[in-house]
């Protein structure tokens, strides 16, 4: 059963839609197949958790089940939606031979062989042709309503991050602060958190993807926080180290030499600089310092619809940054059986440079914490 159009696209999600025809176009197919939930979603706004996107020179196709009917006419009441009672592969060759469709794309990072077998089956005397990266390009920089959305994501995140520092207690676990921080963020509205939230004390700070447990905070624990909300499918990731009434001598050398290698490579940032070279002014500072060989992973990811995405900001990447990309830059060192700090923000490159979009405090005094009993 097919619903028809009914209306034009939003302003934002017609010009990525006639990029991703463009690609069509110069690939020399008649109509590209999305299988990737989170690149249909770019596309067409639509993120049930069964379907596809069937792109073609002059419309789209929303192919779903009947759980998810209602949901597609509401959000992409302009695409003609597809409610398959059989198999998605099923659906597709009938469109196949529909349209006469003789070259059909499909994204090769996000197929399976099995998958791939099926379909060429299904849809018999139709080529299909790879064409790997076609959507995950054109999200490689954000329009206006991405970067809005990512802001409030942002907002949302910092705002609960306030709310449970000032509300710490001495004797509270990791649990009991990842559990404050995603009630908090929900509270005002995300979708939930961007990722598990990372709560480490002491110690456990070493680990960079520590997962929170039952160790207790205290006065002089150093507690390592890093959290993210989810807002109209769009994250934040962000990274703070407290302190609890006073700061240890051995995290005050590590926390100042993060936070200058961190600003360092804010500087760094703008379009047309290769992205190791931002990477390598963090390490390069920390190497000066003593502390390069603790530095043990890349220094920022692309922020977006995933938590990670491209771009990169590693010592092997040597592509260049573009206007509109938004990053991360967390840069961090770890000593196992002390704890580690890293600090991170969330940052979009501008025609002026790095314009940061977290706005949290990081001096290192506006640290400390003045947990009550």
């Amino acid at each position: 059963m097919a619903s028809p159009h009914s209306s034009q696209p939003p302003v934002a999600i017609n010009r990525r839609i006639q990029s991703c025809q463009e690609k069509i176009r110069l690939g020399g197919l008649d109509a590209f197949l999305v299988t990737n939930r989170v690149d249909q979603f770019y596309l067409t706004e639509f993120d049930g958790e069964d379907g596809a996107a069937l792109v073609l020179p002059s419309r789209v196709y929303l192919l779903t089940d009947g759980r998810f009917a209602e949901e597609a006419e509401r959000t992409a009441p302009w695409a003609t939606a597809v409610v398959r009672t059989g198999s998605l592969k099923d659906s597709l060759a009938k469109l196949t031979r529909r349209h006469r469709i003789r070259k059909l794309g499909f994204q090769p990072e996000h197929m399976s062989v099995a998958a791939l077998g099926d379909l060429r089956k299904a849809v018999g005397p139709t080529k299909l042709k790879p064409l790997p990266r076609a959507v995950s390009s054109l999200r490689l920089t954000k329009d206006k309503p991405e970067v809005a959305a990512i802001r409030e994501a942002i907002r949302i995140a910092e705002t609960a991050f306030r709310t449970v520092v000032r509300r710490m207690r001495l004797g509270m676990t990791e649990l009991d602060i990842a559990a404050n921080l995603l009630f908090q963020m929900t509270r005002l509205g995300a979708r939930g958190a961007s990722f598990p939230i990372i709560v480490a004390e002491g110690p456990n700070s070493s680990l960079p993807h520590a997962k929170p447990g039952g160790r207790r905070i205290g006065a002089g624990s150093a507690l390592l926080i890093d959290w993210g909300a989810v807002v109209d499918g769009y994250c934040s990731d962000l990274t703070r180290v407290v302190f609890v009434r006073r700061i240890p001598p051995r995290f005050r050398r590590m926390y100042e030499n993060v936070l200058a290698a961190q600003l360092e490579a804010i500087r760094a940032i703008r379009a047309g600089v290769r992205m190791c070279d931002v990477d390598a002014k963090a390490r390069r500072l920390l190497a000066k310092r003593g502390m390069g060989r603790r530095f043990t992973h890349g220094l920022g990811h692309g922020l977006g619809l995933d938590i990670h995405e491209a771009p990169r900001l590693a010592k092997e990447v040597t592509d260049r940054l573009e206007l509109g990309m938004v990053v991360t830059v967390e840069p961090g060192v770890y000593f196992p059986g002390i704890g580690g700090v890293r600090i991170e923000d969330d940052v979009l490159v501008t025609e002026a440079g790095a314009r940061v979009l977290t706005s949290l405090p990081k001096e290192l005094d506006a640290m400390v914490v003045q947990a009550r009993p």
